[in-house]
Order: structure tokens, then sequence, then C-alpha cells
């Protein structure tokens, strides 16, 4: 049988899940790629330390130029992440006449172009099915499955430890700073969370998805990024009173004219399917103009459902290699001599709803200045919720408003937020009501 000689750069979480299915899945993967997947080298710093994975301690190795170099080895999976020493050795494995395989996000909505380019350049493949939501088969399904459509749009959980914060907050009532130390005691939350709580990992996830979506170039800057850590109980249960939930979404539509593209907490009705995503899950709605709405579902990041997203682009990478068609599918979906840019809409032009909660002293007339603000920029208010005093003696004013454009918003708020009569700064989350 033929042999596709793989060598694997990253012990850590992922890449033992990743070595784990290429051993113990050896027969299942034989029999639908044609060939032997073997693992030639396992490269990390630390190759002491029991990953509870049956390896013959010969493909250990600590000197990444072993790998990389090796003439036998046809795919280099690069699971160490971040974006150094991680770029390096991607580039040099181009370089050297490798296929690449990658999980890191961050890496390519950064960097992605360039990597791209140096693998078309050299005429080798590089597969990212990984680092997009784990286990869920999203960039295949973008890239292929819905080949057909133009998509009009796609809302996104693509952050699972997001998710199971606002999760436990909506369903337990506690606050943001105890369910981050839940998680994090859990290994759903890093150390130092902030890419996670603050939305930075949803929008490289987002970056990635908009160029296949598009064909447009990887631009990390243009996503506009809002976290999680402002959000409150008391925002959650007004919320609920109105008949939503809040999630972190990653959202894009196109008009035909320009993009949107931004990550931030968003209220949507809680009959939804997306509403209903919970814990660390994650999934992707997207709305093609062949196929209508189509939502995929999934474990978002984890040893094995991440692992086997890495040897699904192993099996794809190799049948390319096996048939003379590498380059069949453009690692963005796109050819491309058809990628280019597009307008992308910043947050003062987008049209939303909005939740707005004021804090405002006891008196007299005070709701009808807020509103009186509100009328001069044209935001109309669909709903007004005025509850008892709080803790501090400040009323709170909810409200939810109809479509209103975000310089507007940002207008009446800057004003709103100088009377004398409002305590704080106005809570401010959008609303997605056609999911």
């Amino acid at each position: 049988m033929k042999k596709i000689c793989v060598g694997l750069l990253g012990f850590g979480t992922v890449g033992s899940g990743t070595a784990k299915i290429l051993i113990e899945n050896r027969d299942v993967i034989e029999a639908r790629l044609g060939a032997t997947l073997e693992l030639k080298w396992i490269g990390d710093l630390d190759i002491e330390t029991d990953r509870g994975v049956s390896v013959d301690k010969k493909v250990l190795t600590t000197d990444v130029n072993q790998v990389i170099s090796d003439p036998e080895v046809d795919i280099v999976v690069e699971l160490v992440g971040g974006y150094e020493p991680a770029k390096t050795f991607i580039l040099q494995a181009i370089e050297n006449g490798k296929h690449v395989v990658t999980a890191n996000k961050a890496l390519l909505a950064s960097y992605g172009d360039e990597i791209f380019s140096a693998a078309s350049d050299k005429g080798v493949e590089v597969g990212f099915e990984a680092s997009v939501c784990g286990g869920i088969p999203l960039i295949r399904s973008m890239k292929e499955g819905l080949i057909a459509n133009r998509i009009q749009g796609f809302f996104g959980i693509l952050n699972g430890t997001a998710n199971y914060i606002l999760t436990k907050m909506t369903n337990e009532g506690s606050p943001f700073s105890e369910v981050l130390k839940e998680a994090q005691a859990l290994g759903y939350a890093e150390a130092d969370p902030t890419f996670d709580v603050e939305g930075v990992d949803a929008a490289h996830k987002l970056t990635i998805l908009l160029s296949i979506a598009y064909g447009v170039p990887i631009d990390f800057d243009a996503v506009y990024t809002e976290g999680i850590s402002k959000i409150t109980p008391l925002d959650i249960m007004f919320i609920k009173e109105f008949g939503y939930r809040i999630k972190l979404l990653a959202i894009s539509k196109d008009d035909g004219h320009a993009i949107e593209a931004r990550v931030h907490p968003t209220l949507i009705p809680e009959n939804s399917l997306l509403a209903n995503v919970n814990e660390a899950y994650n999934a992707l709605y997207i709305t093609g103009d062949a196929v209508g709405n189509v939502m995929l579902y999934g474990p978002g990041a984890g040893m094995m459902p991440t692992g086997s997203a890495v040897v699904s682009d192993l099996v794809d990478i190799g049948r390319n290699v096996l048939t003379g068609a590498v380059g069949r599918v453009p690692c963005m979906g796109y050819q491309p001599s058809n990628v280019k840019p597009r307008l992308i809409k910043s947050p003062e032009d987008l049209k939303a709803k909005y939740y707005f909660r004021f804090s405002a002293h006891d008196r007299p007339g005070v709701l009808s200045r807020i509103s009186g603000i509100l009328g001069k920029h044209e935001i109309s208010i669909k709903s007004v919720h005025q509850k008892g005093r709080d803790l501090v003696g400040a009323v709170p004013i909810v409200m939810i408003t109809h479509e209103a454009k975000g310089a507007a918003v940002h207008l009446a708020l800057s004003e709103i937020d100088e009377l004398d009569v409002v305590k704080d700064k106005t809570v401010l989350i959008r609303i997605e009501d056609w999911i």
C-alpha cells in the first residue's frame, strides 16, 4: 500500500489527539484513503511527558529541522500555536516543498495571505479546517459544499469559552467574574482569557470565514470586535423579559455593495436555533441564495474534535497527492485572481435594533428627557421597562429600539450620558431578529 509521511510539530492537546486518531483509526483511514498515513516525526520541546498516546519513541524529536527537512515527509502539521515560531516553521516547510496543515487561526487571520501565496508559488496545499470551530466541518462546507451559492450572510457562535460563560450566567444568574473562574478551573478558559472573552478569538475565525465566503483578502483589522466582560446578571434578567437570549456572535452580511464584519454580544430570539446552542458548543448559521438557511453545530475545540479536523485535512491532501490533483481547490475557495477587496461597513454605518439600559436618578421627567434625545436623533423606541431602584439608588430604564443607524446611536448616547440625571454610562447591546 502507498505511504504518505506526516511530520507533526507540537505535541500538546491537539497534537496528542491527532496522533491518537492516526494510530487508533489507522485501518479506517487506510480504507478511505487507499494509502497509509504514517506518522514519521513528532517534534516538541517536551518529548518526555506521557501524553497517553502509544507512539514509538523513535519518532519523537526536539529538532524542528528533522521534521521540516526530511525528504520523506510529505505533509507538515503545525500545532505549535501563536505567531512565532509557527509562521517561520510553516514558511520553511512550504519552501521545502511540504504540504501544510494547521489549526492556527490567529496566525492565518494575520498572515494568511502571505502563507497562501507562498504555498501557491511552491505548488503545495495548506489545510486549515481545524482553525475554525474544531470538529465542525465549516471550512470545507463553505469552500465546497456551498460553492454554488452567493453567501448572503452568516452568524456564528465561534468561541466555546464565551458561550459557556454566557450559558451559566443566563441559567444561574451568576456574575461574569465568578463564572470565568469556574470556566478556568474546568479548563474551558485559559489563565489569560482575553482572546476568548473579549471576542478576539471569534474575530480571528470570522476573518478566515469572510475570505472564504466572499473572496476578499484576509484583513483582521477590519473586523469590529467587542467582548462579554461587561455583561451583567441585571442585563440578562431584563433581556429574558423581552424574550431574548444573549450570545457572543460573529456576524457578516453582504448587501451586494458592502460587507458587515463584526463580533459582539447580541440579543437573539429565545426560540431561535442559535439561542439554544449552549455550554461550550459552537454553531454557524449560513444563508445562501440557492440553498437558503443551513446550520452547522458541534464541539468547537478539544483534543479529539480538533484532531479529527486535522486528520480530515491530511486525508484530503493525501487524496490530492495520490491523484496528482494538488491545487484542485484554491486555499480560500476563490481563484487567486478573483480575490479582491470589498468595502467593510464601519459600526457608524450599520443599521440595527438596540437594547439600552440607562441608570438614572429617580426624578420626574427623566424618561421624557431620555426619549426626547433619542427622538431628536431619529431613534424610535419599540418597548420600555422602568424598574424600581437598585441597591445604589438608581432606577434602571430599559428600552428596545426599532432599527437605527450606528452613528445616530453614538451621538444620542453621548448626549444622554452627559445628563445630570444619568448615573452611569448607558449599556448598549445590538439585536438580531432575523436568525
